[in-house]
């Protein structure tokens, strides 16, 4: 069997058929409401459609998953099918036991098995697949039974809890300064980076610790949005973020002065030679471009044209495939309107961010001295500068409001006064409404991590291990340290 994915943005280039239009196929994707990154599975014999499989495809397209999501889910139903036609079976008609061969081959015996958290994402796409199956009456059950405490033989064996990584102010500024942004350890300018763009990829890093957004947000925010656009007063920003947002669950993002600061050095030194080295190159590609003429900036709309026709937005719903081909005329011709930009002159993608931050990362290591903070074992991840972010401000509100009251109960008898002032002010739903949780149970993982209790440690096993110069704080140290010599 083999996987295609729908991108209407190619019929007008390469449909070439005296059957049927491109436009006419592109009207009825739309109408069908089939979303860019539908998977199509055909036959691979005839190239036809295999008409179940291609009907999930709609299904999942119909639950408005975004391009990426689509793709994945896609995917992992074309891997079952391979490792099944290797079996003599196929997803129509597999068993519970070859269900649990794909199991085996992806978490124990592939080259690079995956570990829990993908496998548990791969079963729930396998148990929404034959459950669908089910709900159509194409198969009678689904093949792999229902087991003790409603677990199957696909549900992964370890339930493992969020994995929050944290940095400390030292990591920060190292990861920052010297892996970002081209610096010596000893904050000198490093004559032998190679690295390109350091105050675009500085600026992103603060933006995502001073928002505490997730990646898709921080990364496709717009100019207007974050206050770098003509007749704005600048300063700190503050926008609504809803597409681009986990489940597409609007709330209101607050991007520091400081953190704005660092995006307007980037455009003032760096951005305005990238525009204008890709400006012709957009020009070429106009056609294929949302060309903006106005922006509201009030009204948090703008206008443009897109496909020949004049569009209106709201920019909180504008996704990030959106986003990515919105331009405006610049100074030097058509400009990205979203605050960073690669060499081709748009939005840098998914795979762009992560080649800065494995590149980061390996300059990290290269230049570690004994000045360096200790590395963490594991390469650093965008993301743990929102844990960052979650845990900086969930302690500075518990401490601010606990106060310098001497009395213990009287601080407690004043935190639970009212329950209107406790939803207001406790920290943890404050710090949860500001990371767009869908449950303060999300964020309670965080209260394990708030206490630092390396003197308590200390104190507690003085003198009980090791030889006198050796701390229990030294100890521990260690055995947080790089495996691969991080220190």
């Amino acid at each position: 069997m083999d996987l295609a994915f729908v991108e209407s943005g190619l019929l007008e280039k390469h449909l070439d058929s005296d059957v049927i239009s491109a436009e006419r196929v592109a009207a009825l994707l739309k109408r069908r409401g089939v979303l860019d990154g539908t998977p199509v599975y055909l036959d691979e014999e005839t190239q036809m459609p295999v008409p179940p499989l291609c009907e999930f495809g709609g299904y999942l397209s119909t639950a408005l998953l975004d391009r990426t999501t689509l793709k994945e889910y896609g995917r992992v139903i074309g891997r079952v099918d391979d490792h099944l036609v290797s079996l003599g079976s196929d997803v129509l008609s597999a068993t519970e036991s070859d269900l649990v061969s794909y199991r085996g081959h992806r978490t124990r015996w592939q080259k690079k098995p995956v570990g829990g958290a993908v496998w548990s994402r791969e079963s729930f796409v396998l148990d929404d697949f034959y459950g669908f199956l089910v709900d159509r009456k194409v198969v009678s059950h689904r093949p792999a039974r229902l087991a003790a405490r409603g677990r199957n033989a696909l549900a992964p064996r370890v339930r493992s809890s969020m994995d929050i990584r944290h940095l400390t102010f030292e990591q920060y500024r190292y990861f920052r300064d010297v892996g970002l942004g081209g610096q010596l350890p000893n904050a000198e300018l490093n004559p032998a980076f190679r690295g390109w763009s350091p105050l675009r990829d500085r600026a992103g890093a603060d933006i995502a610790l001073g928002s505490g957004t997730r990646w898709r947000e921080w990364s496709t925010v717009l100019l207007p949005e974050i206050g770098l656009w003509p007749g704005m007063p600048g300063g700190a920003a503050e926008f609504t973020v809803q597409a681009c947002a986990k489940y597409g669950k609007d709330r209101l993002v607050y991007v520091p002065e400081d953190a704005v600061g660092s995006a307007d050095l980037f455009c003032l030194l760096e951005r305005p030679d990238i525009v204008r080295r890709a400006a012709r190159t957009l020009e070429r590609k106009a056609r294929d471009l949302f060309v903006v003429g106005d922006v509201d900036v009030a009204g948090g709309r703008m206008r443009g044209v897109l496909d020949g026709v004049v569009r209106e937005f709201e920019m909180s719903v504008m996704d990030a495939g959106l986003r990515r081909i919105t331009v405006f005329e610049g100074e030097f011709g058509l400009e990205a309107l979203t605050l960073f930009v690669c060499r081709g002159g748009l939005m840098p993608g998914a795979d762009a961010w992560k080649s800065y931050r494995h590149r980061a990362w390996t300059r990290m290591k290269d230049l570690a001295d004994e000045t360096t903070p200790r590395l963490p074992s594991r390469r650093w991840r965008w993301h743990d500068l929102r844990h960052t972010y979650a845990l900086r401000l969930l302690t500075y509100l518990e401490n601010l409001l606990d106060g310098r009251e001497p009395d213990l109960q009287a601080r407690r008898r004043r935190h639970r006064s009212y329950l209107s002032g406790h939803i207001r002010h406790n920290p943890l739903l404050i710090v949860s409404r500001r990371l767009g949780h869908a449950s303060p149970e999300t964020t309670y993982q965080y209260l394990q991590y708030t206490d630092d209790l390396i003197d308590e440690f200390e104190a507690a096993f003085a003198g009980w291990v090791g030889h006198d110069e050796a701390s229990y704080a030294d100890i521990a140290s260690h055995a947080m340290s790089s495996v691969e010599g991080g220190r």
